[in-house]
């Protein structure tokens, strides 16, 4: 059963001007490496935060929003059932959560098993378009993080084609934090090169799920599709 929605306050930080920020900062980057910023979308991370500041979001143009606690999230979206908002899973997937997320989000961002794919299909309700999947890279081979190695994405993508209830769209990273610009740039150019690859062997990828609120320039010069923004909109995560 899904928490209770915190009502929350959403006076304390101030949404609109943040989300303002950060949409400031996507057009600039969009500009500065010849990108369509339309071509750029936020996904705004409101885990851990109550349905009152997501709906103070929602008032200020935000449409996509990204959870990575299943409890909380199934809470907010039953308070903003009446709310137009496309809802992303972001956090690791574990097979006891794939039914409420096949049955209540439209994208899940980390993906990195068959098994967890072939059951967000078999779960996806009758009649609801297929789940939107990113199959998530361990870009620099952390040991610390999930994903698979870039070696082993083209066999999952292969067998996720074949699924009917979700929708392969692309790749998404999380690389090991770097201080340099530069150095920022080369983790997200692999995951494109990877993407490339992939659909020069007949897939259609067309999402690139990177950049977070201290790379998101170097993510967008290398071409991200979705940026995943939380703390710079929302404040620090309550727990």
């Amino acid at each position: 059963m899904p928490r209770p929605a915190d009502s929350g306050r959403a006076d304390t930080v101030d949404v609109a001007a943040r989300l303002a920020d950060i949409r400031r900062r996507i057009d600039a980057a969009a500009a500065q490496y010849d990108r369509d910023p339309d071509a750029v979308h936020l996904v705004a991370i409101s885990k851990t935060k109550p349905a009152a500041m997501v709906a103070a979001a929602l008032d200020a143009g935000q449409h996509d929003f990204g959870e990575n606690y299943l409890q909380d999230a199934l809470g907010k979206i039953q308070a903003l059932a009446e709310r137009d908002i496309a809802w992303h899973f972001v956090g690791d997937i574990q097979s006891n959560k794939t039914r409420d997320i096949a049955a209540h989000f439209d994208w899940a961002h980390a993906v990195d098993r068959f098994k967890i794919a072939r059951r967000l299909s078999d779960q996806r309700p009758e009649g609801a378009a297929p789940l939107n999947v990113c199959i998530q890279v361990n870009i620099d081979a952390e040991a610390s993080k999930s994903g698979l190695a870039p070696e082993d994405v083209a066999e999952l993508a292969d067998q996720m084609a074949e699924l009917p209830g979700v929708r392969l769209r692309g790749l998404m990273a999380i690389p090991a934090v770097r201080d340099d610009f530069e150095a920022q740039r080369r983790p997200f150019a692999a995951l494109r090169a990877l993407r490339d690859d992939l659909n020069a062997n007949g897939h259609t990828l067309d999402v690139l799920s990177m950049g977070m609120s201290a790379d998101m320039e170097a993510a967008i010069a290398e071409g991200a599709t979705h940026v995943r923004i939380g703390t710079a909109i929302f404040g620090p995560r309550d727990r």
